[in-house]
């Protein structure tokens, strides 16, 4: 794993103007000035004042604010002949743009990761990223031949705003349970270049939280081969990952993996049978869907064992509709719908508030993250 250079303590750092020392606050030395406006709640209302603090709150040194990270695709492209091509944004709440991520390493080449192909012309192949100990993981995807396209993970951190390629995994894979749990990136079942039980029933981890992490660790295996059907998103929940075996309003069968025992068990019918859609798990605490076919947003009662409805403003479902990925952060779900939208669902109002993010020029949306804003050191 490469690995990043230490910053320079920040009493140590000057900022300078032709040469000259600028002070952040006259007067005062650079790191107390850093804790002062760290107390500041808006980093919208920082930016705003000087150069000087615009620097600042866009620097590794200063406490980060959150942004909206997305996996795009050219929606320009005609989809009976060109492979789309796969850009990483991330949306700004200070500027409220999209600025692109720095390219990631050409090792595995991101043209080569399919995502729709001229035999499937009504299928999107899926491309599977993870967020996790505040960093971006590309997992998985198929090539032309229809077998894994990335045999290590890329990872980015958008603290250094840099990309680094992590170990090799055990047995590269698509079309898997891929999620996050306490910082830790777990890939489960999938399929290789061809169907393996093995492969099916594997999993394995890789704890982005240990700085001398090497390898992946493999664990116990699943006790059925039944999650290989398609790119599942393993939902972290209570120091347990959480999967169901198929996607949208199928009867589903569900597993549960115990990350601290190391163990599984069966998944409560009454949880699965509420899994209609995309699935979330606000700071790994409270479980939301979004029902893919009518919009309605459920919050699920461990001790009664049920889905609750959440009640949205008027035409909120309608907007829902469709519901394809979702994240859930901070009182808020970021949802990726059928129709190329992302929506902004403030689930602590009461109605739950919906908005929309506009895309990019020419994009359409494969998934979304909500990671720390990245350091942009040529700010000004």
């Amino acid at each position: 794993m490469t690995t990043v250079a230490a910053v320079t303590p920040p009493a140590k750092r000057r900022r300078t103007d032709g040469g000259k020392e600028i002070a952040i606050i006259e007067g005062l030395p650079d790191h107390v000035s850093e804790i002062c406006l760290s107390l500041v709640c808006s980093p919208s209302l920082l930016a705003a004042v000087c150069t000087r603090w615009r620097r600042l709150v866009y620097s590794p040194e200063f406490p980060p604010f959150s942004s909206l990270y997305a996996l795009f695709v050219d929606s320009n492209s005609d989809p009976a002949r060109v492979n789309p091509a796969i850009r990483f944004m991330c949306f700004d709440p200070v500027s409220s743009k999209w600025d692109p991520l720095p390219p990631p390493p050409p090792d595995p080449p991101l043209h080569r990761i399919l995502y729709r192909h001229p035999s499937y012309i009504s299928f999107n192949f899926p491309i599977q990223c993870v967020s996790a100990a505040g960093k971006l993981v590309l997992i998985a995807g198929s090539n032309r031949e229809l077998s894994p396209a990335i045999s290590h993970p890329l990872i980015f951190d958008p603290i250094y705003s840099t990309w680094t390629s992590g170990p090799p995994f055990e047995s590269p894979r698509r079309w898997c349970a891929t999620g996050a749990c306490g910082g830790v990136v777990y890939v489960a079942s999938g399929v290789g270049s061809q169907f393996s039980s093995t492969v099916a029933k594997s999993i394995e981890k890789l704890d982005l939280t240990d700085h001398n992490r090497s390898n992946w660790q493999k664990l116990r295996e699943m006790r059925d081969s039944r999650f290989s059907r398609e790119a599942i998103d393993a939902v972290g929940w209570r120091r347990k990952l959480l999967m169901v075996n198929v996607k949208g309003d199928a009867i589903k069968e569900g597993a549960i993996y115990d990350v601290v025992n190391d163990d599984w068990e069966a998944m409560p019918e009454e949880m699965a049978a509420g899994w209609r859609g995309p699935v979330a798990a606000m700071e790994e605490e409270a479980l939301y869907s979004v029902d893919e076919r009518n919009g309605t947003v459920r919050i699920y009662n461990e001790e009664e064992r049920e889905w609750r409805e959440v009640t949205v403003v008027e035409g909120g479902e309608q907007m829902l509709k469709g519901a394809q990925q979702v994240t859930a952060v901070a009182g808020k779900l970021c949802v990726v719908t059928v129709d190329g939208r992302i929506l902004v669902v403030d689930v602590m109002a009461e109605p739950a508030k919906i908005w929309t993010v506009e895309n990019p020029q020419g994009l359409e949306p494969v998934s979304v993250h909500v990671l720390p804003r990245m350091s942009r050191p040529d700010i000004s």
